[in-house]
C-alpha cells in the first residue's frame, strides 16, 4: 500500500524497524565484490520480463547468488563491452534489478521511460566513488541526488524524504567531519527501503536464484 501523505511503502507501513544507513554495512563487508562497484533498482508491480522488454534487454541464463552474477557481469564485460548484466527477483510486489558495475538504473534517459506506469527507485556506486540515486514516478523524476553530497536534490520532490533522509544518516553539510564514517552508500539502501518497503537482507543476495538478461549501455 502506497502512503497518502509521503508516497512511500516503508517500513512504518509494513511493521518493520526503520531502516538506517547503519543497518546495511554488512553488505560491504560480506559482498565486497558486488560492493566495489553496483545499481540496485527497485520496480513496483512490473514482472522481471517486462522491466527488460522495457530497457530493451534480452534473455540470458539465470545465476545463484551475489558471486556469480558478479562473475556472469565480468564475463560479459570482457566478451561484450556494449552490454550490462541484469539480475532480477521478484520480492512481493517488487522486482529487484542488481547491475554489478552498472549504471542502467539511473540513467534517466533509460529509467524514465522505463518507469511508465509504476515507481523506479535506484542507487549506483561505481569503483571510483561516485554516486547517485533516483525514485521516478510514471516518468517524472520525482528526486535525484548525490548520496554523498545529499544538500544538492533535485526533482519535482526533492524535499519529500528529507526528514527520513535525515534520521537514515544522510550527512549535510553542517553535520559532516573528517572523522565521521561516511554511511551514504548503506544510506543510500535504507532510503530505497524507505520508499519500497523492500528490505535487502544477505541471505537474499547469497541465495536467489536471479532471473538474468542483459541490456545495451551503448
Amino acid at each position: 500500500m502506497r502512503c497518502r501523505t509521503c508516497g512511500c511503502a516503508g517500513a512504518h507501513h509494513t511493521g518493520l524497524a526503520e531502516p538506517t544507513g547503519a543497518g546495511y554495512v554488512w553488505f560491504e563487508e560480506r559482498f565486497p565484490g558486488l560492493a566495489e562497484a553496483y545499481c540496485f533498482t527497485l520496480v513496483h508491480s512490473v514482472p522481471p520480463s517486462e522491466v527488460l522488454h522495457r530497457l530493451q534487454g534480452r534473455e540470458g541464463p539465470p545465476r545463484t547468488g551475489a558471486e556469480q552474477i558478479v562473475e556472469a557481469a565480468f564475463d560479459l564485460l570482457e566478451s561484450d563491452d556494449t552490454r550490462q548484466l541484469i539480475a532480477m527477483a521478484s520480492i512481493g510486489d517488487w522486482t529487484l534489478l542488481i547491475e554489478p558495475n552498472g549504471y542502467l538504473g539511473v540513467t534517466e534517459e533509460k529509467a524514465l521511460p522505463a518507469s511508465a506506469g509504476t515507481s523506479w527507485i535506484s542507487h549506483f556506486v561505481n569503483i571510483n566513488g561516485v554516486d547517485s540515486f533516483l525514485w521516478a514516478d510514471d516518468t517524472t523524476n520525482r528526486l535525484a541526488f548525490e548520496p554523498g553530497f545529499p544538500d544538492s536534490r533535485w526533482g519535482t520532490s526533492p524535499d519529500e524524504p528529507l526528514k527520513a533522509m535525515h534520521d537514515i544518516g544522510f550527512q549535510s553539510w553542517e553535520e559532516t567531519s573528517d572523522t565521521a564514517e561516511d554511511l551514504s552508500a548503506p544510506a543510500a539502501f535504507a532510503l530505497a527501503e524507505h520508499l519500497s518497503g523492500v528490505r535487502i537482507t544477505p541471505e537474499l543476495l547469497q541465495e536467489t536464484t536471479f532471473t538474468c538478461g542483459s541490456a545495451k549501455i551503448r
